[in-house]
């Protein structure tokens, strides 16, 4: 189960991985990709239906986020595993709906909060590839569209990335719960 999954770009990595990839979000997407039209805190689809859920970049956007999560808990299987990104350094997007960001402390305590057991929280580049990312976001567009400029930036920033990495300061995290066995 996707949530969230506007044109399904992952579909590609599930097929050659799971029996089936139902995606569903709250308005058909450009592509037409969309199985169920539906809030991601309301999924009109019985519990345990699930071994993965999966949702990329979506949390911040949900108003009410710890009833999503609640809604992924219910829709997985015993034993199931949930896998969610979210960031923590974005500008403003798909405005208004653009509500939270998120530390990996804040993610830990409400997937804890949900039932779920954390089992990994994985940050998206260090505080180097999050300033390269905030100087395209800053810098007028008609300098960061040129290809010299975004070319100059990304290499700059990697390198410095790559040789001073440190993620206090990163863009997402993707963590990875489970939906422990109960007896």
């Amino acid at each position: 189960m996707d949530i969230g999954c506007g044109n399904k770009p992952y579909r590609e990595m599930f097929d050659r991985i799971a029996k089936e990839y139902i995606g569903c979000d709250v308005v058909q997407s450009s592509q037409n990709k969309v199985d169920i039209i539906c809030e991601a805190t309301k999924i009109p689809l019985p519990g345990s239906s699930f071994d993965t859920v999966f949702s990329t970049q979506v949390i911040e956007h949900v108003g009410d986020h710890r009833a999503l999560l609640k809604e992924a808990y219910r829709l997985l299987k015993p034993g199931g595993h949930i896998i969610i990104s979210g960031p923590m350094y974005w500008h403003l997007h798909e405005e208004p709906n653009d509500y939270f960001r998120f530390t990996k402390y804040g993610f830990k305590l409400i997937l804890e909060e949900s039932g779920f057991t954390v089992l990994e929280i994985l940050p998206n580049g260090g505080k180097w590839a999050t300033l390269g990312q905030m100087v395209i976001h800053t810098f007028p567009a008609f300098l960061v569209n040129r290809k010299i400029f975004r070319t100059f930036n990304n290499r700059i920033f990697s390198y410095l990335d790559k040789n001073y990495y440190h993620d206090f300061n990163t863009m997402n995290y993707v963590v990875v719960g489970k939906k422990e066995i109960t007896l």
